[in-house]
């Protein structure tokens, strides 16, 4: 599972195993969400028992880091 981050104890990460669309996973916390690529900025997908304060530093992180997460997602699925 390559983790491209970490960020006030939550995770972003891939499975090794991924699909289309490029998306993030989230992990931390007691809680976890998914965030997809639209091909204008990623999308909250779906999110289970993280805070609403959480959510908003997970999305600042998510928009402030998009183009390095879409290139560790190339580099590891387009070898």
């Amino acid at each position: 599972m390559p983790e491209v981050f970490r960020f006030f104890g939550f995770s972003f990460f891939f499975y090794s195993r991924e699909h289309e669309p490029l998306h993030i996973h989230v992990e931390g916390n007691g809680g976890a969400a998914k965030f997809d690529w639209n091909g204008a900025e990623f999308v909250m997908k779906e999110q289970h028992g993280i805070k609403a304060g959480d959510m908003r530093k997970i999305k600042a992180v998510i928009d402030e880091n998009a183009d390095l997460i879409m290139d560790r997602w190339n580099e590891y699925f387009n070898k």
